[in-house]
């Protein structure tokens, strides 16, 4: 396997252009930006640099195919056999879909190959399986009445996706809204956008109608802003920032106001009461919770909160854990926390590092930056102890690989200190008892509430924010009501 990574770590990459009308496209202008790679700090290739002009197109490409009928129209069953399709692709092409990514974005092999084409290539499959069974429904009405709720495809999808995991959830945005019958206009992340190209091309040769998925590289606040502002884009969906998503919103209210759905992230607690089952498993699963991806996950468990009476001992785990992970070359199978994404993120963590020590917290462990040599952007896993949650680095996402440490004295306390922020993605609880584990996930404001585990949810159940980390859910057939239409048939017999 490792022979053949490397094979793969050299290989070209060509330069990229819009995938549009179901062919590649140079922008409007003819623009490129650099992509450089975080493992070296080098431009690993170009990508177009798209602007208005060619989101326009791409959304006329998109409204032509949907009016066409020839996926929108099509049985759910034949929609269901290219979606298929597409997924065996995804699994043929897997390793050279995970390198990419890793080249482009820095996550570790061993956690890209599952994470991004693995979880894609299920995304796909599951909605290719779950949309020929989807069924309207029949009104009880009066006798001389039918009342019949057709579900129909919205039209034209505009998905913006972040760089962290650009095809997993990048599948996630697509394989609903086409299993639906939807199309779909695409604008990736401009610092990961080499592996969601190449889905473009595999969806392609799986048999995907022309103009049904349509990619759309460059920059946010210009290729992004176009997406958002456009009249005909009838849903919009995004996961990132939340500053951004406030904005999306903002261009929805200015232009046809296009239904928005955001995941924003999250400041996610984790939390661990004295009487957790497994403290070392606990511990474990605790430290690459929050540290593999190098942080850089949504749903990561970046506020560890500790039961005081364990408080010492646990921490001493997490530590210990912690500092025996294995860093470095993201390409390297041993490897289990890889690189920052970019120079931009890699700055903006290490400015948190330095408040949470301008704060008081004390610094148990990392905080420095790493094989600085390679050009490459690597950053210790850091932990924090001692923090008060009114400190930033308990407040704010840092997403990177930055843990707070909180102690907390008894049940109530640890659900304020839970609560005590803006967020409300994702969380654990670690304990034996069961009556406490339903009143925590009763009682923590988050869309997702894992006990003695962290992460691993599938897609048979769904994924979504509370508060400011969103609305709407990606992940299980409920993902697929941002991608239908309701309509009443009211039928006077």
């Amino acid at each position: 396997m490792q022979d053949r990574i490397d094979q793969q770590r050299h290989r070209p990459v060509s330069p990229g252009k819009l995938f549009i009308g179901g062919a590649w496209a140079d922008a409007a202008d003819g623009r490129r930006l650099p992509t450089v790679s975080p493992l070296d700090g080098r431009d690993l290739t170009t990508i177009a640099d798209g602007g208005a002009e060619d989101v326009d197109r791409a959304v006329r490409a998109a409204r032509a195919a949907f009016d066409k009928g020839v996926w929108s129209r099509a049985a759910p069953a034949e929609r269901r056999k290219v979606l298929l399709r597409i997924a065996e692709l995804i699994e043929k092409h897997a390793l050279e879909l995970a390198v990419l990514g890793v080249r482009d974005n820095g996550t570790e092999i061993q956690m890209a190959l599952k994470a991004e084409p693995g979880s894609a290539a299920g995304t796909f499959r599951y909605y290719a399986e779950a949309i020929d069974k989807v069924y309207g429904e029949i009104a009880p009405t009066a006798e001389n009445v039918l009342g019949l709720i057709h579900r129909e495809p919205v039209g034209v999808v505009g998905a913006i996706v972040p760089w962290n995991f650009p095809l997993m959830i990048g599948a996630w945005k697509i394989a609903p809204a086409l299993a639906a019958g939807n199309s779909v206009v695409l604008k990736p992340a401009e610092i990961a956008s080499l592996s969601l190209l190449r889905l473009a091309e595999l969806c392609a040769e799986a048999g995907l109608p022309d103009g049904v998925l349509n990619v759309v590289t460059g920059r946010g606040q210009v290729a992004g802003e176009a997406l958002g502002l456009h009249m005909d884009v009838d849903v919009l969906v995004f996961t990132g920032s939340g500053p951004v998503g406030r904005r999306l919103l903002e261009y929805s209210a200015r232009s046809n106001l296009k239904r928005v759905y955001l995941e924003l992230g999250g400041k996610s607690p984790n939390i661990v009461f004295a009487d957790a089952p497994d403290l070392e498993k606990a511990a474990k699963t605790s430290a690459y919770g929050i540290f593999r991806n190098a942080g850089q996950v949504c749903v990561a468990g970046s506020r560890l909160l500790v039961e005081k009476s364990i408080h010492a001992d646990f921490t001493a785990r997490l530590v210990a854990i912690t500092e025996a992970m294995t860093l470095g070359d993201p390409l390297d199978l041993a490897t289990e926390a890889g690189a920052v994404s970019s120079e931009t993120q890699l700055l903006k963590d290490i400015a948190f590092i330095e408040d949470g020590v301008r704060e008081g917290a004390t610094l148990r462990t990392g905080g420095k930056r790493l094989f600085e040599e390679t050009g490459g952007y690597f950053l210790q896993p850091t932990i924090f102890d001692g923090v008060s949650p009114d400190m930033r680095i308990a407040r704010e996402e840092v997403f990177g690989p930055v843990l707070s440490v909180i102690p907390f004295e008894d049940e109530a306390e640890a659900v304020r200190i839970a609560n005590g922020t803006d967020y409300g993605l994702a969380s654990a609880v670690w304990t034996g008892n069961l009556s406490r584990a339903h009143r925590m996930v009763r009682q923590v404001k988050a869309g997702v509430v894992h006990v003695n585990t962290y992460g691993g949810a599938d897609n048979t159940v769904p994924l979504g924010g509370m508060r400011q980390s969103g609305n709407g859910h990606d992940k299980s057939l409920h993902a697929l009501d941002k991608y239908t239409e309701m309509k009443t048939a009211w039928i006077q017999l």
